[in-house]
């Protein structure tokens, strides 16, 4: 990607300030924020002190003709910047940049931003849901969840938002719903869902299905088993598949519905008690022997600890206290875009905050980063 390329995408957000009094350019801002977030800035007033810091070098790119704005500044124009634009120009970034091939994971999932409630009451964090492409590693887009609802009326919006023929989407159980399963195939991709009580008449049809099935492959020997040793943790799990749909009734009434698979899982942790099993049932679009289904679930979990994890631990997400207007999304957005080129950087075989680190020290690293160099 060449210089300034990445931040083209967002050239076209408006700047709804009074053009008379502006002293500051949007775009400089944004350049700003992006690169100090990925040096690892986590509030405005480090923003700020990042851009006194690094001017020289923020002027290779922009001219900050009236200098680094302050603070107060940055809060107010990040906070005013219409967040359903910068969706959009973060998913047209991402296609362009991005290639999704087919039978790829994309999961779905959500996560509230712990320091973004109202400061008034303590209540109203809000949430947002991110798709995330586990094999890259990548965030594809996001959408802040409503207030009054949940990620079942976000999901379908960010779906609208992505390219992603040919792929795998997952979602947990809050997103296994009839019409969210229709976008999925209205966007040529295949859905696989976690099915619990939500469902009940399906749930509890699957659930009769394939209990009889366990019992036969234990007994043939061809039950699909699989383990993971950890340090700390022993896990071990078998998968069981089916296609034939034909004692399931409830099933008509879901759109393509080719697959009905459960995950049962055991787990043994030092110095815990043993837990007893696991079962974990879900539906698909797609046909999937019992090895693709399991393969996929393990997938699908990269989103926790591929992305919302790092953000939490590496760019302390959740200690954020930003909550000014529409500023959280934005920002929860921009930590996005950082997320996304940083993890994109193999060179240093670090984590993220190493890397954020090694880039506040080092203009060529952050260079580096930046522009995919």
């Amino acid at each position: 990607m060449s210089e300034l390329q990445l931040f083209k995408y967002f050239s076209t957000i408006e700047d709804t300030r009074q053009s008379g009094k502006i002293a500051h350019k949007l775009f400089d801002i944004l350049f700003l924020t992006v690169s100090a977030v990925i040096a690892g800035s986590q509030g405005w007033e480090e923003i700020e002190e990042f851009g006194h810091d690094r001017l020289g070098w923020l002027r290779k790119f922009v001219a900050f003709e009236n200098g680094i704005p302050t603070h107060d500044t940055i809060a107010r124009v990040i906070s005013k910047i219409d967040m359903h634009k910068f969706q959009s120009c973060f998913s047209k970034w991402m296609k362009d940049c991005h290639q999704a091939t087919d039978g790829q994971v994309i999961a779905i999932d959500g996560k509230r931003l712990k320091g973004s409630f109202n400061q008034s009451d303590r209540k109203d964090a809000i949430h947002m849901v991110s798709a995330f492409a586990c094999q890259n590693g990548l965030v594809l887009g996001q959408q802040k969840t409503d207030r009054k609802s949940n990620e079942i009326t976000a999901i379908p919006e960010l779906l609208a938002l992505l390219e992603i023929k040919g792929c795998l989407v997952t979602i947990d159980a809050m997103g296994c719903q009839k019409g969210i399963a229709q976008k999925i195939l209205d966007k040529e991709a295949d859905y696989l869902l976690a099915l619990k009580a939500n469902q009940s008449g399906l749930y509890t049809q699957v659930q009769s299905l394939l209990g009889p099935e366990i019992s036969r492959q234990c007994e043939q020997g061809t039950l699909f088993q699989e383990a993971d040793y950890q340090r700390n943790r022993e896990e071990y799990r078998c998968c069981i598949t089916s296609n034939d749909l034909s004692q399931l009734p409830a099933s008509l009434a879901w759109p393509e519905l080719k697959t009905v698979g459960v995950i049962i899982s055991y787990r043994n942790e030092k110095d815990k008690k043993s837990k007893e099993l696991s079962s974990r049932y879900y539906i698909s679009s797609a046909k999937l022997l019992p090895e693709e289904l399991a393969s996929s679930a393990r997938e699908h979990w990269r989103i926790e600890n591929g992305l919302h994890w790092k953000l939490d631990v590496g760019m302390k997400e959740d200690d954020c206290r930003i909550r000014r207007d529409g500023a959280p999304e934005i920002m929860a957005g921009v930590r996005h875009i950082a997320m996304n080129q940083l993890q994109s950087e193999k060179s240093f075989k670090k984590g993220v905050r190493a890397k954020q680190m090694k880039a506040n020290r080092n203009t060529n690293y952050l260079e580096k980063i930046m522009f995919n160099k």
